[in-house]
């Protein structure tokens, strides 16, 4: 049998975040989120409904997204950094996501956090990533909407309102995120 080697951050993270939710538990029935099944081990689930008219961001193709271009389909807004390893872990389940539901009903945008073009590119290069990648450069648009935790993913619905807001890491193709995206609908 060899040895294993230290944990990583992800396991680290996920173990104190399991202890957590043992003691979360505790308190399920004071919690209506956790009693519908919104919240998991490694993510939080509360309401928002801050403004959209503030999105003026310039993706990597130099294509500038505005409120008014997220009209008519349910909407992911995921603020990210590839400095976060949660985030990175993420990204591949909100590209499943986009590929399953499809561009007119779901659009998922990756709002980068305050990195550079190139390093954005990098990443996406790297990963794969074919999702719509805008730069929040100054980190201006993640102070307005209240981002302080990385992933945070902003939930809204299909008629341009705001619903939820998601911090932490989630699988967006497991049943938990099924729920919160069809609610969007």
């Amino acid at each position: 049998m060899g040895l294993a080697g230290p944990p990583s951050r992800r396991d680290s993270l996920r173990a104190a975040a399991a202890g957590l939710a043992g003691l979360a538990g505790l308190s399920a029935a004071f919690s209506p989120a956790q009693s519908q099944g919104l919240t998991g081990p490694a993510f939080d689930v509360t309401p928002w409904s801050g403004p959209l008219t503030a999105l003026d961001l310039t993706d990597l193709q130099g294509k500038t997204w505005r409120a008014g271009d997220l009209r008519g389909r349910a909407v992911l807004l995921n603020f990210w950094a590839s400095w976060c390893e949660p985030c990175r872990a993420e990204m591949p389940s909100l590209q499943t996501a986009a590929d399953l539901y499809g561009p007119d009903k779901l659009l998922v945008l990756a709002v980068n956090f305050k990195e550079t073009h190139a390093r954005a590119q990098r990443f996406v290069q790297t990963t794969g990533v074919r999702l719509p990648v805008l730069l929040d450069a100054d980190g201006q648009l993640a102070r307005q909407w209240g981002v302080k935790v990385f992933p945070t993913t902003l939930l809204v619905n299909s008629r341009g309102q705001a619903r939820q807001r998601v911090r932490g890491e989630v699988d967006w193709s497991g049943r938990e995120a099924e729920k919160l995206i069809s609610a969007l609908f």
